[in-house]
Parts: C-alpha cells; sequence; structure tokens
C-alpha cells in the first residue's frame, strides 16, 4: 500500500459533529477534512466535501455541498452547488449555484440560477441558462437575462 497517496491524515481533526451529521442525515457522501482525492469523481448521490479534491466531479441530477474546510481544484457538474469552502474551477448546475459568506469560487459558472452572499468571492463568467432539467437532463441558453441575487 505504500504507492498509494495517503488520503487521511491522523493528525487531523474530525469535522464537527454537527457537520457530519448534516451530511450522514441528508444521505450524501462525505469526503472529510483528513482526505484528499486526484482524479475523476462520478457520483449518483449527493456529496459533501471538506476535504481536497483535484480533477473532477460530477454528480449526475445531485447535490455538491463544499463545507467550510473544503478545498475543490477541479470542475465540477451537479443538479446545485453551495460553496461555503473553495472551488477553482468551470462549474455548471442545472439549478443553481450558492457562494454563501466566507465562500470563494474562482472559474466560469453555467447555471439556471446563481446566490452569491456578502463576504463570498466569486471571480469569473457566469452564463444564466434557462434549465431544461425536467424535460431533457441539461441546460439549455437563454437570450433574457436572469438577474444575479445578492444576499
Amino acid at each position: 500500500m505504500s504507492d498509494l497517496p495517503r488520503t487521511l491524515d491522523a493528525g487531523a481533526q474530525a469535522a464537527p459533529a454537527s457537520d457530519r451529521a448534516r451530511a450522514a442525515v441528508s444521505g450524501a457522501a462525505v469526503i472529510g477534512q483528513g482526505m484528499t482525492i486526484k482524479g475523476q469523481v462520478q457520483s449518483k448521490e449527493d456529496m459533501y466535501v471538506d476535504g481536497d479534491v483535484q480533477g473532477s466531479l460530477e454528480l449526475s441530477g445531485c447535490n455538491l455541498t463544499v463545507g467550510p474546510r473544503g478545498r475543490v481544484d477541479a470542475a465540477a457538474t451537479a443538479r446545485e452547488i453551495i460553496v461555503f469552502g473553495a472551488i477553482d474551477g468551470d462549474v455548471e448546475a442545472t439549478e443553481k449555484i450558492t457562494i454563501r459568506k466566507g465562500g470563494r469560487l474562482t472559474g466560469d459558472i453555467r447555471t439556471a440560477g446563481i446566490i452569491i452572499e456578502d463576504g463570498a468571492y466569486f471571480k469569473g463568467n457566469i452564463d444564466i441558462v434557462k434549465s431544461n432539467a425536467q424535460s431533457t437532463g441539461g441546460l439549455e441558453t437563454t437570450n433574457s437575462a436572469m438577474p444575479v441575487t445578492r444576499l
């Protein structure tokens, strides 16, 4: 097993019980604080990331939550993306992307809805599209502008 990258840091503190409980109750797969994942991650269930992910995340019809200690250096595709931590990469959500206070997203966004809270950081381009998820499972670009909600 010495060839495998170290994915768990024994000295790392576990995520607070409230974070673990929130993920467990929602039935989400969890990438914990002491974990590092490199490569392509595909999932058909919701995912909560509080560790490090490098590569790509593809969550078909599911939600991606990047926790406050989560660091994602990857392209990400999901139904809904919520950022408390940091994403560096292009993201696409069929429904909505939310960047919470303290969250950081650097990269281009393609989504039907966007919320950027005060105290959040975003750098990149936004492509607002009409949600076409129910009929075809994807996004369709529209000529009409959709407002950005800033809380």
